[in-house]
């Protein structure tokens, strides 16, 4: 049976499987992320010095394996490579990003590897410094958006910096999303959603709402891209061109982060305090009528 872990700025991780809700105490576990093959899942917990928290998953539900300082200011988001042997973790206070190696039980192992980064953009109240927002391992390497430099920083697995992706000045990258060779980008500061191939970029609105919108989540699906706007709050299908499928009510209030699951989308808006369950007809998201009531939820995890 799969269970369905939220995550946000409540008072903790809200597990929902069958006909069992339970909740796992821990400050504000914003992000979540499983173990790619062990029943171990690891939450961020989003203070102004940050932890990383692993959990062994049971029938007892969520238990305490290890922690681990997040080395940075307000981490945000955690992801662990395919291997299950790397974690890694983006600061969004101080642009950090930190790497741990994993041991055979999922636990944190020697000494970390902390990224730091210098630089700045265009807007001067959200881009003064550098904001990781996003970690993401692909094709060997690992992947780190940055909201306050418009890059997406590249990295060897052993912490070696490599000449990051550039984007528009003021586009403020938050989630990404790869293919084997496209990358698409959702700005949280510009409002749009960018296709990028090699040097050649394509840019487009994430919403066609009227409006300021701050996309959050981009994640991409059966061929098509889908991303979350904060702001006109809907969800926008796209197509891998970036052309226009759709775009429907997100069911609440600020859509923060969503998970999709074969022909169920679950969107976890965050001031409205409710996950909703959309039915994906072609594609397309449709309200089921289905909803959890959640304390300020920021993350949606499946497995």
């Amino acid at each position: 049976m799969k269970h369905l872990y939220i995550g946000g700025y409540g008072p903790g991780i809200v597990t929902v499987g069958g006909d069992l809700t339970d909740l796992t105490r821990v400050a504000a576990p914003s992000f979540l992320a499983a173990h790619p093959t062990l029943p171990v899942l690891y939450a961020v917990g989003e203070l102004e010095r940050g932890w990383l928290t692993a959990y062994t998953v049971g029938e007892e539900g969520l238990r305490p394996l290890d922690e681990r300082p997040s080395e940075g200011d307000s981490p945000c988001h955690v992801a662990v490579d395919p291997t299950g042997t790397l974690l890694a973790a983006a600061n969004y206070g101080d642009g950090t990003a930190v790497v741990y190696h994993l041991d055979s039980r999922g636990a944190f192992e020697g000494e970390p590897i902390v990224l730091r980064h210098e630089g700045s953009g265009p807007d001067p109240d959200r881009q003064a410094g550098p904001h990781a927002h996003e970690t993401v391992f692909h094709d060997g390497l690992l992947h780190v958006s940055d909201l306050g430099t418009d890059e997406i920083r590249r990295y060897r697995p052993d912490g070696t910096p490599l000449e990051p992706i550039t984007m528009g000045p003021g586009t403020g990258p938050r989630h990404f999303a790869f293919t084997d060779s496209r990358l698409y980008v959702a700005g949280e500061l510009g409002g749009t959603v960018t296709l990028a191939e090699g040097e050649r970029r394509t840019t487009v609105p994430a919403s066609g709402q009227a409006g300021e919108n701050a996309p959050s989540h981009l994640e991409l699906a059966g061929g098509l891209v889908y991303v979350a706007n904060r702001g006109p709050n809907t969800i926008s299908v796209l197509r891998d061109d970036l052309s226009v499928v759709a775009e429907v009510p997100s069911g609440g209030d600020w859509p923060r982060h969503f998970a999709i699951d074969g022909d169920r989308m679950y969107v976890a808006n965050q001031r409205s305090g409710t996950v909703n369950v959309f039915a994906l007809k072609d594609g397309i998201p449709e309200p089921t009528g289905q909803a959890y009531d959640v304390e300020s939820p920021a993350c949606v995890l499946i497995t």
